[in-house]
């Protein structure tokens, strides 16, 4: 207890004379930075989760061709999980002499289970959000439905042979589906009056959709005991594999918001690194009186140690409480973006932030408090004895621990977290030894320069070692603080990319080739702007190289998902201009017999460049050699397919053309007089899947930017704490000078010069850092275009000049204004 006394005392004191100012500062800054995010990313990603569960309308879906077992009902029931059920089919509806092919879905009392309904009560009226479908004897329709058969709101339109009043126009299902070949206008019934319709006999084409919501762990246990026991022409729907075009971007978003505290950690600990080393050199005399009273090593350790403990928990604390109202800040500041009744805060969130903090703080400042150990006695005799700094090992090792640790917790990849590390640690080695280069390269120009340049100049070369651990310090700070920029950019710029602002909300699915040419004419002159006209084919592939390709499929793997079904094939001269190729090449013009493959199934089924394939269309088969394989992007909401054809492979096949477009709210009118013109045309709406997929990414975007001020706040304890570090050697140099004549405003051009040029040394690294950082981030991490940018690298220079400039100016302002004898007198 007499220790810990002690150590309060010498914590209070050194607190109230403003040892640990910046210390803490950065402390708080990394703490809170990272609890705020910590909390912020585990509620936004449970709060979207749930969210996005509504375009399933259930946490778990399991969709197959034929209705599922009672046991598995009752397993799911004695998990206290909650369930639902919707059955989808075509059908032919014939009203008022019209005909029509409509696809049919029933649905049971409780769904959705997530998300909601949207139906218009009068055609001309405001949407009414509902939580039930539809109640028995009665059926909601999309608008189209009822100008194409001449219905209006309250009229009888049979199923079957089951009549079915029509209560409310549907503009909106949560889990309507992008199977783009068998949407037609929706028609939705109750459960209870499916089998009264008599559409669905032995051999009927239906599909089943079961959902499925309750706790977490409940839903993993049902999800493993129900996978061994599924066929092949079932699966479990999820959110990365049945909702692409939402998943990659959630999965961006998620890694971004998780891998950017890490900035801030870094940044911080850079800053806490340097507080700390300055905090130890001003406590070696205490260090060495405190021996001289009969302390041993470990004692004094022991004692500085537990100071920065007690301060650590402390700092912590009040950064996980700060943390906690940053997350409820950006909660309600994003209040009108995210869903209104956002999840509960995680305690677990919390014990992290402090968790970390205290890794952070014995990471970056424990190996300068071990020299203090090392103080000798005589240090009270001879200032000028200092103890031996510690080893290299010991002062790098602990915080690449725990940034590795970090790092690792957020990327779920050990083997990108170790080549994360390999990669910096090698570009750190490296820009030292740029640094190293450059100081020297500095030194036979002095001659050359001006008196106040060479001052200047010569304050960077006359300590080698601190100006290389300042610049590489700052050069760190700033590539740190420019990814952050950079990547939240080029993460925006890729989400608009992939949807754009006209991006095509219609797709126009079998237009005979009959019709073909006077649809295009039609589209054209109603001003809507359409995609090119692909020719579809349905076959199956069923062999590669001779080989069964049920041979090469895993269970749950996209190879199984595309082989189970019949594929739409088309053919072209070339490939699309979005796609891009990454092996072979394009087949040789008007050469029948070849097919270029998706590089991603290709890579599932071990699909070579020159494999044969084989496919069943209808009764025949057909063979093609693969020429190239490509990558494109699925989530574009453009069409897209596993294979292409050179053109004449499929010459003699039935084939129908699909296209996309795009159509403004105010043009609906002229949608439903195409499909009057065009009624075996079967048009699917993608539009409210686009505008809740956009409200998702405004959402993320608007966190993204909000996030960011927590690296710019540790970005300038940085800049502090570097200047204070060697602030003690510049307030001793500036008495020297001064009493040998030099004035204030001297001495003020030196140290512009002197920080000048150290910021344009830490922007130049800076940008070589960043770039090298980049390309890895991009490619192994978050899967995205790399490009090099020059631009970027001079506007780091320039940040580095005029921030490092102007802080470090401001930073060692007391050098000016301390009295040179009582400087002198403390020698």
């Amino acid at each position: 207890m007499k220790r810990f006394n002690l150590a309060l005392r010498l914590l209070r004191r050194d607190g109230r004379s403003g040892e640990l100012t910046l210390l803490v500062l950065a402390l708080l800054i990394a703490v809170a930075g990272t609890s705020t995010i910590s909390l912020f990313a585990d509620r936004l990603q449970r709060t979207l989760s749930v969210q996005v569960a509504e375009f399933l309308a259930g946490d778990l879906v399991l969709a197959g061709s034929q209705a599922i077992d009672d046991s598995w009902r009752a397993r799911a029931a004695d998990l206290g999980l909650t369930q639902s059920q919707t059955t989808e089919f075509s059908s032919v509806l014939l009203e008022n002499g019209q005909m029509l092919l409509a696809a049919i879905k029933a649905v049971g009392q409780s769904y959705p289970l997530r998300g909601i309904l949207k139906t218009l009560e009068v055609e001309e009226g405001e949407e009414v959000t509902v939580r039930q479908g539809p109640e028995p004897g009665t059926a909601w329709v999309e608008k189209r439905i009822l100008s194409a058969l001449q219905l209006g709101l309250g009229d009888l339109l049979t199923v079957g042979e089951k009549p079915l009043r029509v209560t409310r126009i549907l503009t909106y299902e949560p889990d309507k589906r992008g199977d783009f070949y068998s949407f037609s206008p929706r028609v939705v019934i109750h459960q209870a009056d499916l089998q009264a319709t008599g559409v669905i006999q032995p051999g009927s084409h239906v599909h089943y959709f079961y959902q499925f919501i309750g706790a977490e762990p409940q839903l993993k246990a049902f999800k493993q005991w129900l996978k061994p026991q599924l066929n092949p022409s079932q699966r479990i729907l999820d959110i990365h594999e049945d909702r692409p075009e939402l998943g990659s971007a959630l999965q961006r978003a998620e890694r971004y918001l998780g891998l950017s505290s890490i900035v801030v950690v870094l940044i911080a600990g850079v800053a806490i690194a340097m507080a700390a080393g300055r905090y130890t050199e001003r406590h070696f005399n205490a260090a060495a009186l405190f021996r001289c009273l009969g302390c041993r090593q470990g004692e004094i350790l022991w004692l500085y140690t537990l100071q920065f403990l007690l301060l650590g928990a402390l700092a912590s604390a009040a950064g996980c409480l700060l943390g906690w109202l940053g997350q409820l800040g950006l909660f309600y500041v994003l209040k009108p973006l995210l869903p209104q009744q956002p999840a509960d805060p995680g305690l677990l969130a919390v014990v992290f932030g402090f968790v970390t903090g205290m890794a952070i703080l014995l990471g970056f400042a424990l190996p300068p408090l071990l020299r203090l150990r090392e103080v000798s006695p005589l240090r009270v005799l001879r200032r000028e004895l200092e103890p031996l700094p510690a080893k290299a090992w010991l002062v790098y090792g602990l915080a690449i621990a725990v940034m590795s640790a970090l790092i690792g917790r957020y990327s779920n990849d050990w083997q990108m977290t170790a080549s994360v590390i390999g990669t910096g640690l090698l570009s750190l080695l490296v820009l030292g030894l740029l640094i190293a280069c450059a100081l020297s390269l500095l030194r036979p120009l002095l001659p050359r320069l001006g008196v106040i340049w060479r001052f200047g100049v010569q304050g960077l070369l006359r300590n080698r070692r601190a100006s290389v651990s300042q610049i590489l310090a700052f050069s760190i700070t700033l590539a740190a603080m420019s990814l952050s920029f950079t990547v939240r950019n080029d993460l925006i710029d890729q989400w608009q990319q992939q949807l754009p602002e006209r991006a095509p909300n219609y797709f126009a699915l079998n237009i005979i080739p009959a019709q073909q040419p006077a649809f295009a004419l039609d589209l054209s002159g109603a001003g809507m702007e359409g995609s090119a006209f692909y020719p579809v084919v349905r076959g199956r592939l069923v062999a590669i190289n001779a080989e069964p390709v049920q041979k090469r499929v895993s269970k749950d793997s996209q190879g199984e998902a595309a082989t189970q079904r019949d594929l739409s094939l088309t053919w072209a001269a070339a490939i699309p201009a979005d796609n891009t190729l990454t092996a072979g090449e394009i087949w040789p013009q008007n050469e029948a017999g070849w097919v270029s493959v998706e590089r991603k199934l290709a890579d599932n089924l071990n699909i070579k460049v020159g494999d044969e394939l084989q496919f069943t269309i209808g009764s025949e088969q057909v063979s093609a050699r693969v020429a190239n394989l490509r990558s494109l992007e699925w989530d574009t909401m453009k069409p897209n397919f596993y294979m292409i054809f050179s053109p004449g492979t499929l010459d003699g096949f039935p084939f129908t053309y699909l296209t996309s477009f795009y159509l403004p709210d105010a043009g609906k009118d002229l949608l439903n007089q195409l499909l009057k013109t065009y009624p075996a045309i079967t048009v699917l709406d993608v539009d409210q899947v686009l505008k809740q997929f956009k409200t998702i990414l405004m959402q993320l975007t608007q966190a993204i930017d909000l996030l960011l001020y927590f690296a710019l706040a540790a970005g300038f304890a940085v800049l502090f704490a570097a200047v204070y570090a060697t602030l003690d050697d510049r307030i001793r140099q500036a008495a020297l000078m001064r009493t040998l004549g030099a004035k204030r405003g001297w001495l003020a051009s030196t140290h512009l010069v002197e920080f000048g040029f150290l910021g344009a040394l830490a922007g130049t690294m800076a940008a070589i850092l960043q770039q090298v950082i980049l390309y890895v981030f991009y490619s192994r991490v978050m899967h995205i275009p790399y490009r090099l940018s020059w631009l970027s690298g001079a506007a780091l220079l320039a940040i580095g000049v005029v921030s490092v400039g102007l802080a470090g100016y401001w930073g060692v302002r007391e050098v000016l204004n301390r009295s040179p004898m009582r400087v002198l007198r403390r020698l």
